[in-house]
């Protein structure tokens, strides 16, 4: 996500709605040494076989969504400030369910507490709003004395959440309250993603200085931090029964944490053919990527590979992923003004063969061994 909105806002190109947008000026780019060239990985599509609810078109970039945890509803940020919610479904066409415009600026971050009953959206206005899913209105609004532009939002509980700014700031608010809980300065630029570890009551951040900031709630403090990676990273996730942190980077690899272990990384992933812009955790050892080429790919870890690609958004970089509420459907957003939706089931059964072939595969050496030995 640019920090420069309004500049792209002015700037968009008119894509809503047209399907044979010509987007080769931005992957052709052979005869351009400084256009963007990616190599294509070598997986292959991962077939969807169940119908998916239809595109959603939008006047504006969208550059922040989130799928409510118990409906079918997706709220979008987009670049120019409006909020929208949409029922989506499979068998019939998505609705628009209402339009917020309570931001002055880009809205970049849009959050649904975890028991749905309240929309956090943070906007580079330097405000955060909540909206009362109930009645449908905006009946907080908030930010802090001297606050710098918000580039993301982490919903803690029904009533805490975090908000990451511009500058590195990670700031602790309880909605209920006008003013910030606590203000943690411990990076040195914008706070790209964050996650938690609830049982623990740690928040982890992803700065663009190459840091992983670990916070401990219940001491109000700062845990642990690692050593700079040189590259910007830009997305997190929590895997394994929390006990590893993935963290994309600005190279196109997967930075592999043991949790509470920040000091250095325990394994690498590379790859990807450009920055690792967003992430979805779909399982202990499964990950969705959205990258800077518009892909969104399937990725394994440990074993470390590319299980396949999903789809994309015509070479725009994938702004944002949200699981739905069961887990079924991946929605993903870019700067092509969509929002687009992924069937999931192909997924786990892709991993099952792949389990089924490794077994037979092992069975097959085993063989030839045994019958090797047999003959001496």
């Amino acid at each position: 996500m640019s920090s420069n909105d309004d500049e792209l806002a002015d700037n968009q190109p008119d894509v809503s709605g047209d399907d044979s947008f010509d987007d080769s000026d931005l992957s052709d780019s052979s005869d351009d040494e400084e256009g963007f060239h990616f190599d294509e990985d070598d997986t292959g599509d991962i077939e969807q076989k169940k119908e998916v609810p239809k595109d959603i078109d939008f006047k504006y970039m969208v550059v922040g969504i989130c799928c409510h945890p118990k409906k079918d509803l997706v709220a979008v940020g987009t670049i120019s400030g409006p909020v929208d919610l949409y029922s989506f479904s499979r068998e019939s066409t998505n609705k628009e369910i209402l339009s917020y415009v309570h931001h002055k600026h880009s809205c970049r971050a849009v959050k649904f507490s975890e028991s749905g009953e309240h929309l956090f959206t943070a906007s580079k206005d330097t405000t955060i709003c909540v909206v009362d899913m109930e009645s449908n209105s905006v009946y907080r609004k908030f930010s802090r004395v001297s606050g710098l532009p918000i580039y993301s939002l982490l919903p803690i509980d029904n009533y805490l959440l975090a908000a990451g700014e511009d500058e590195g700031q990670v700031v602790l608010w309880d909605f209920r309250m006008q003013n910030p809980i606590q203000v943690f300065e411990d990076c040195e630029d914008f706070i790209s993603s964050m996650a938690m570890k609830k049982e623990k009551r740690v928040v982890l951040a992803a700065s663009g200085d190459g840091r992983i900031v670990s916070y401990n709630l219940r001491a109000m403090k700062m845990d642990k931090q690692s050593e700079y990676l040189d590259v910007e990273l830009l997305s997190l996730g929590i895997f394994k029964d929390g006990s590893k942190v993935a963290v994309g980077g600005g190279d196109g690899a997967i930075n592999i944490f043991n949790f509470g272990e920040f000091g250095n990384i325990s394994d690498r992933f590379p790859g990807h053919p450009g920055s690792v812009d967003s992430m979805a955790v779909l399982s202990d050892d499964v990950l969705c990527t959205g990258c800077e080429d518009g892909k969104i790919r399937v990725v394994q870890l440990f074993p470390n590979r590319f299980l396949g690609v999903l789809g994309g958004h015509k070479g725009f970089a994938v702004e944002g992923l949200s699981l739905s509420h069961d887990s079924s459907l991946l929605a993903s957003c870019s700067y092509d003004q969509k929002v687009k939706f992924w069937d999931l089931s192909s997924v786990n059964e892709l991993k099952e063969q792949d389990v089924k072939e490794t077994k037979k595969k092992h069975q097959q050496v085993n063989k030839q061994v045994n019958s090797f030995f047999d003959d001496l």
